[in-house]
């Protein structure tokens, strides 16, 4: 039988944890077992009309050819005109890409400035692709614990603990998957400072939650607080969550211009331009009326409130109060050691994802996948109903175990 001769860069890598733990939800409910999902970080609410119907009228007016590899001159307006309206920051129209989802926006900026050996910094708990696309292009991951007590957040010490001759990149994800954790100005402002001591090391910002705020306030961009680091940072965002467009797959970077000149270059040769149809859609959402935004907002707090309660209402398990995004990460420090009635004792997060999952059908994502144990992240991206069923399953293992 012929065995393919696969890349070493392959073998580096894993699945994606959060897939796996969907997969295998979807696994047991075809096999008839009653699963609460609370695994795929994905708007539950349909696209807004407005949105839908902007890409239907594009597909009528015959606009589903190729587009510039940049992306449509629409679609380059309405991002350069939503970052100066909504985060005060200045680009041109050849300083933005469109790209096929924030995902493979990270994944090309990275493949465009790593060597091999090249160290990317990246705070934990972190978004599970993160170490993986590190690997992919030949780096090396630098994690740095930043704990509970700290807000999940990195502080400057650690930030210049870590930074070497090797140091190429530190990426940021604020609000973040999976705590919510949110950077405040001044907390850019001191990061930037050690920054600032290091010219060699450049700036990949995650903002793809940024609208998904529950204090009401806006959110702060690195670039806003420390304009000073601009010509070497990558500003990276999408309308995936905003607007519930996760299937259309539209992301971006605004960048100084050889760093989009380098990203035409290499998407030119890879993916291609983005789906034009979706690129008319994204013009939509992002010109259109916000209205949706605040309302599908007001139902994550909604629905994170409740969690939140829920899950600090059991014994062993504990949540902060997360100030964005549609998680919850959950503490399950007082799980650990027990043992469930099979007899199996609980040695890791790991194990109390399955506990749960098997025993009661509740599909959650252990911390580990995310760099900090022991929690497990749960999505709060569906009805209040599923939550609160997931709750009661979730309380009613726990209360099981000795």
């Amino acid at each position: 039988m012929f065995t393919p001769q696969l890349a070493t860069r392959l073998r580096r890598i894993k699945p994606s944890p959060s897939t796996s733990a969907a997969d295998r939800a979807n696994e047991l409910r075809r096999q008839g077992k009653s699963i609460v999902n609370l695994v795929v970080g994905e708007p539950d609410f349909d696209t807004p009309l407005h949105i839908r119907e902007a890409a239907a009228a594009a597909m009528n007016k015959g606009q589903t050819r190729y587009t510039l590899m940049a992306g449509t001159v629409d679609l380059r307006q309405a991002i350069v005109a939503k970052l100066q309206r909504e985060n005060g920051l200045s680009y041109g129209m050849d300083e933005v890409i469109a790209t096929s989802g924030a995902k493979s926006a990270i994944y090309s900026a990275l493949a465009i400035t790593i060597e091999a050996g090249d160290e990317v910094i990246i705070p934990a708990p972190y978004w599970v692709s993160y170490p993986d696309m590190v690997l992919a292009c030949d780096g090396t991951p630098v994690t740095v614990a930043c704990p509970e007590s700290n807000d999940f957040k990195l502080t400057p010490a650690q930030l210049e603990g870590v930074i070497t001759e090797r140091t190429r990149w530190l990426l940021l994800n604020s609000p973040s998957n999976p705590t919510g954790a949110s950077y405040t100005e001044a907390e850019y402002r001191a990061l930037a400072e050690v920054l600032d001591r290091h010219p060699q090391v450049m700036v990949m910002t995650d903002d793809i939650y940024e609208h998904i705020r529950f204090d009401g306030e806006r959110t702060p961009h690195l670039l806003h607080a420390a304009p000073q680091l601009r010509e070497r940072t990558l500003a990276i965002n999408g309308v995936s969550k905003t607007y519930a467009m996760t299937g259309w797959r539209i992301g971006w970077i605004a960048a100084p211009r050889e760093f989009i000149n380098a990203l035409d270059t290499l998407l030119s040769q890879s993916t291609g331009n983005c789906c034009s149809v979706s690129q008319a859609a994204a013009v939509a959402a992002l010109n259109g009326d916000q209205g949706f935004v605040a309302e599908s907002v007001a139902v994550y707090k909604q629905r994170r409130d409740m969690m939140v309660q829920a899950i600090n209402a059991i014994p062993g398990l504990s949540a902060r109060t997360p100030e964005a995004a549609f998680y919850v990460y959950v503490n399950c420090a007082g799980l650990i050691g027990r043992t469930t009635p099979q007899g199996s004792r609980l040695v890791n997060d790991t194990d109390v994802v399955m506990y749960l999952l098997e025993s009661e059908g509740v599909a959650l994502v252990a911390g580990t996948a995310y760099g900090l144990s022991p929690y497990f992240r749960l999505s709060i991206a569906t009805s209040i109903d599923i939550l609160e069923e997931g709750a009661r399953r979730i309380a009613r293992a726990v209360a099981a175990l000795d």
